[in-house]
C-alpha cells in the first residue's frame, strides 16, 4: 500500500479522499491556491503545498507545479479526484513518468474515452446501442448537413470533455444557425448525435482491477439537471425493471472491457422512454460527484477501492457478491441563486448548521468562517440520505434540508429549489425525464417559498416578542 498520496484537487472531494487515506493509514499532501490557503482540505491533510495565486482557476491545472509538489514531498501516488486534471491523459502520463502511481485508469485509456468519437468507434463492435451520430465537424456547411443526417432534434457535443459542458440542443436549422454564430467548429472539434427528447439519464458505476475483472454496482438516476448539470441523483432508478437493470449493467461491463478499463468509473446512457432502449453516451474515467449514493446502497467504499486497485490489489468481490439495499438520494447544494438564472452567489460563510441524524451523510469542503470562492465550482455540500424505500428517502431528505442552515452576506443557495423538487408530485411518483427542471422551474417560480428552519425560528421569536408587548400593554386596552 502507498505511504503518501498527493491529492490534485480541492473542496469536498479532496476532503473525501483524505478521509479514505486516513482509514488506510496513508499520509496525504494537499495542494492549494492562495484563496484556499486556510481551506478545510489543507487543514485536514498531513502536509500542504502552494501551487498558485488566488485569482487563477488555472492553479489546479498547473501540471508542473503539482508534479513538483508530489515529487518534493516524496509521494508514492497522485489522486486527481474529479474535474480539473482528472481526465487529463498527459498529466496522468507525467505522474507515471516521474515514478509515481496514477490513481485512475491508464493514460491511454483516459485519452481514448476522452475522445467521444474514438470511444464510440472502440465500443461499437461490442454491439452496444448508440444514438445516430456524425463524424467530427470541420465547417458550418458540414454541420448543417450532419444535423439533417442525424435528424432533428440534435445535440451538438464537443468531442473532448465531459460534465455536460459545451453542449447545445437544436430543434431546427434556424436554431442551429444561431448556435453556429457562437460556436466555432473549425477550432473546437464537435459532432452531432440525434437527441432523444423523452429520455432519462442513467449511469452505471463500474469497478475494474488490473487483472481483467470488471463488475458493476448498479445504476444511478441523474435526470434532474439544468443546462446538462446534475442537481439531484438517486439510486436505484424507479424507471428500471430487474431485467432492464441487469441489461444495462451488462452493457456497462461490456463497454469497460472494450476499452481495457481499470479503476472505478462510470458508463453513462440515455434511456429512451418510448422504446426502453439504452443508448451509450460516454465513459467517465474518474470518481463521480454522486458516488456516495452507490456507496449507501451497496456498502462499498468506492474511493478506498479505487486506491486499492491502483496499489495493485485485485477486486475483493465478484458480481454475485453485489447486493442493493434501500434507496439513496443526493442533493447538490450550490452557492447559486435559482431565482436569478442560477447565477453564482459566493461569499464568506458566517454561520452553518449541518444536517445530521439517522441515515444522513454530509460531504462538504467548507465550514463556518471559510469562504465559497468565486474562482471555482459553486458546490457547498452534498447531502446524501439512505432510506428503506424511495418514499422513506424523500422524507429523510426533506428533514435534512430543513435542518441545513447556511448564512453569509452574499450567499444564496439551491436548498429551496431542492425542497420544491422533493415536494413535487411528479418527482414523488417518479414521473421525470431530462427535461424535468426546464418544465417545472417556471411553475416553482410562481409558488410561495417554504420557510427554512432558521426563518421559522426567527418568526417564532418575533411573534413571541410581539405577544409579550401586547400583555405588557395591559389587557384593559383590548377587547377580548
Amino acid at each position: 500500500m502507498f505511504k503518501r498520496i498527493l491529492i490534485a484537487n480541492r473542496g469536498e472531494i479532496a476532503v473525501r479522499i483524505i478521509r479514505a487515506c486516513k482509514e488506510l493509514g496513508i499520509e496525504t499532501v494537499a495542494v492549494y491556491s492562495d484563496a484556499d490557503k486556510n481551506a478545510l482540505h489543507t487543514q485536514m491533510a498531513d502536509m500542504s503545498c502552494r501551487i498558485g495565486p488566488e485569482d487563477a482557476f488555472e492553479s489546479y491545472l498547473n501540471r508542473e507545479a503539482i508534479i513538483y509538489a508530489a515529487y518534493s514531498t516524496e509521494c508514492d501516488a497522485v489522486h486527481p479526484g474529479y474535474g480539473f486534471l482528472s481526465e487529463d491523459a498527459d498529466f496522468a502520463g507525467m505522474v507515471t513518468a516521474n515514478g509515481m502511481t496514477w490513481i485512475g485508469p491508464l493514460p491511454e485509456t483516459i485519452a481514448l474515452v476522452g475522445d467521444k468519437d474514438a470511444a464510440r468507434a472502440a465500443i461499437e463492435p461490442s454491439g452496444i446501442p448508440m444514438a445516430k451520430g456524425s463524424a467530427p465537424l470541420t465547417d458550418n456547411n458540414m454541420a448543417l448537413a450532419a444535423a439533417l443526417e442525424v435528424k432533428y432534434p440534435a445535440i451538438l457535443k464537443p468531442v473532448s470533455g465531459g460534465g455536460g459542458k459545451g453542449m447545445f440542443i437544436v430543434h431546427d436549422e434556424g436554431e442551429l444557425k444561431k448556435v453556429l454564430q457562437v460556436v466555432d467548429v473549425t477550432k473546437t472539434r464537435y459532432y452531432f448525435e440525434h437527441y432523444i427528447e423523452r429520455s432519462r439519464h442513467i449511469e452505471v458505476q463500474i469497478m475494474a482491477d488490473n487483472f481483467g475483472e470488471v463488475i458493476h454496482l448498479g445504476e444511478r438516476e441523474c435526470s434532474i439537471q439544468r443546462r446538462n448539470q446534475k442537481l439531484l441523483e438517486e439510486s436505484p432508478s424507479v424507471a428500471l425493471s430487474e431485467e432492464m437493470r441487469d441489461r444495462v449493467g451488462k452493457l456497462a461491463v461490456a463497454a469497460a472491457k472494450s476499452v481495457h478499463y481499470s479503476s472505478i468509473g462510470t458508463v453513462e446512457f440515455l434511456l429512451d422512454l418510448a422504446t426502453h432502449e439504452f443508448y451509450f453516451m460516454e465513459i467517465n474515467p474518474r470518481v463521480q460527484v454522486e458516488h456516495g449514493i452507490t456507496e449507501a446502497i451497496t456498502g462499498i467504499d468506492l474511493v478506498r477501492t479505487q486506491i486499492e486497485i491502483a496499489a495493485g490489489e485485485p477486486l475483493k468481490i465478484s458480481q454475485k457478491d453485489v447486493h442493493f439495499t434501500g434507496h439513496a438520494i443526493e442533493c447538490r447544494i450550490n452557492a447559486e441563486d435559482p431565482e436569478n438564472n442560477f447565477l453564482p452567489a459566493p461569499g464568506k460563510i458566517d454561520f452553518m448548521h449541518e444536517p445530521s441524524g439517522p441515515r444522513v451523510r454530509f460531504d462538504s469542503g467548507v465550514t463556518a468562517g471559510l469562504s465559497i470562492e468565486p474562482y471555482y465550482d459553486s458546490l457547498i455540500a452534498k447531502v446524501i440520505v439512505h432510506g428503506r424505500t424511495r418514499g422513506d428517502a424523500i422524507k429523510i431528505m426533506e428533514r435534512a434540508l430543513n435542518e441545513f442552515i447556511i448564512e453569509g452576506e452574499d450567499i444564496k443557495t439551491t436548498i429551496s429549489l431542492h425542497q420544491r423538487i422533493l415536494a413535487d408530485n411528479y418527482f414523488r411518483t417518479g414521473n421525470i425525464d431530462t427535461q424535468f427542471i426546464n418544465k417545472r422551474l417556471p411553475i416553482y417560480a410562481q409558488e410561495p417559498r417554504k420557510l427554512s428552519l432558521k426563518e421559522k425560528l426567527n418568526l417564532k421569536t418575533m411573534l413571541s416578542e410581539n405577544l409579550t408587548t401586547v400583555f405588557d400593554a395591559g389587557m384593559n386596552d383590548f377587547e377580548v
